[in-house]
C-alpha cells in the first residue's frame, strides 16, 4: 500500500513537471514568434512624387501656377511703386499755381511719376480752360492709369476659372485608367486602382489649389487697385477746389 502511494506521488510530480515544462516552451516559443514577425517599414511619399503620380494633367497645371506667380509678383511691384502718395502735393500745386509758376508745378508732378500725379498734371496743364474740360481730361487721365495697373489681371481670372476644369479632366483620366486596369486584372484589388486614384485625387486636388490661388491674388489685387482709385478721386475732387478758391 505504501509502495502504491509512492508511485503515484511519483507518477503525479512527473506529470506535473511535464506540464510545466511543456507550458514554459509554449510561451518561449510565442515570445520567439512575436518577437522574430517581419517590422513593418513605415514609407514617406514626398510631395514631388505626390505630384508626379497626377500624370500628364499636372504639367499645365504647373504652367498655370507658374504664370499667376509671375503675375502676383510684377503687379504687387507696379502697385507698390504707384501707391506712393505726397501728403503735400496739392498744397505745393496751391502755391505754385496762384503765383503762376504753371511750369514748375506740372514738372513736380512730372518728377513724382505716380498715377495721381500724371492725373493731376492732366488738369494743371489745362489751367485756364472751362472747368468742364479739365475734369473730363482728368477723368480720362485717371481712367488710363486705372487701366495701366489692371494690366493681366484678367489672367488671372482666367486661370482661376480653368484651373479646376483641368483637374476635373484629371479625374475623368483617372476614373478612366481605373475601368482600364480593373478590366486588364479581372480584380478589384487596392493594388490595381491605387494608379488611376493617385491620378484623380492628386489632379482634383492641384486643380482647385491652382485656382483657388489665382482666385484670391486677383480679387486682393484688385482691391489694392480700388483703393488707389478712391485715393485719385479725393485728389482730384482737392484739385478742383483747389482751383475755385481764390488767390490771395
Amino acid at each position: 500500500m505504501v509502495n502504491f502511494i509512492l508511485q503515484t506521488g511519483a507518477s503525479v510530480a512527473s506529470l506535473a513537471t511535464n506540464a510545466s515544462d511543456s507550458l514554459n516552451n509554449a510561451v518561449t516559443t510565442g515570445i520567439q514568434t512575436v518577437g522574430g514577425a517581419p517590422e513593418i517599414t513605415e514609407t514617406k511619399i514626398s510631395l514631388i512624387q505626390m505630384i508626379m503620380k497626377g500624370g500628364p494633367i499636372m504639367l499645365p497645371l504647373a504652367i498655370l501656377l507658374i504664370v499667376s506667380i509671375y503675375i502676383l509678383v510684377e503687379r504687387l511691384l507696379v502697385i507698390g511703386k504707384a501707391s506712393k502718395r505726397n501728403d503735400n502735393l496739392i498744397a505745393s500745386l496751391k502755391e505754385m499755381i496762384h503765383s503762376g509758376n504753371i511750369a514748375n508745378a506740372i514738372t513736380m508732378c512730372r518728377n513724382m511719376n505716380t498715377p495721381e500725379s500724371t492725373m493731376i498734371e492732366q488738369g494743371v496743364a489745362r489751367i485756364g480752360q472751362p472747368t468742364a474740360e479739365i475734369r473730363t481730361a482728368m477723368d480720362k487721365s485717371g481712367t488710363n492709369e486705372i487701366g495701366k495697373l489692371e494690366k493681366n489681371l484678367n489672367v488671372l481670372n482666367i486661370i482661376g476659372r480653368i484651373a479646376p476644369m483641368f483637374g476635373f479632366i484629371g479625374t475623368i483620366i483617372g476614373v478612366i485608367t481605373i475601368f482600364y486596369d480593373i478590366s486588364l486584372a479581372k480584380t478589384v484589388e487596392i493594388e490595381v486602382i491605387s494608379k488611376g486614384l493617385y491620378q484623380k485625387m492628386v489632379t482634383s486636388a492641384g486643380g482647385l489649389v491652382v485656382g483657388v490661388l489665382a482666385f484670391v491674388c486677383y480679387h486682393w489685387l484688385n482691391a489694392r487697385i480700388d483703393k488707389l482709385a478712391h485715393r485719385m478721386e479725393d485728389a482730384q475732387i482737392k484739385f478742383m477746389d483747389m482751383l475755385n478758391e481764390p488767390s490771395k
